[in-house]
């Protein structure tokens, strides 16, 4: 079940998120969306790669505390900038949500 909340909230809540709040241009709000996936590449670093206990916030480069202040910056800047920044922080709370129900 845990996995299906954790890729329910990465790519179902972010497409409902598109179709609500951005009507007129929802598809590239969530291919934006979708691109914040790539701050998974930071856990090509870890050793080993997956480990199903581990908490990525925090733990990874990208999911780090510092990186998610640059993502809450994101958000006073123009789009696409603020929906990159949306995406990011989402992840970010995603990743948490997954880690609280470890």
């Amino acid at each position: 079940m845990q996995t299906f909340i954790h890729y329910f909230l990465h790519f179902g809540v972010p497409l409902g998120i598109a179709l609500i709040f951005f009507k007129k241009e929802w598809k590239m709000v969530y291919l934006l969306f979708l691109t914040t996936m790539l701050v998974d590449l930071d856990h090509l670093l870890a050793s080993p790669i997956f480990q199903a206990d581990r908490c990525s916030i925090n733990f990874h480069p990208l999911h780090s505390y510092y990186a998610i202040i640059v993502y809450v910056g994101l958000l006073f800047l123009k789009k696409p900038f603020r929906i990159l920044g949306i995406g990011l922080i989402f992840h970010m709370v995603t990743d948490y949500v997954d880690c609280l129900m470890m």
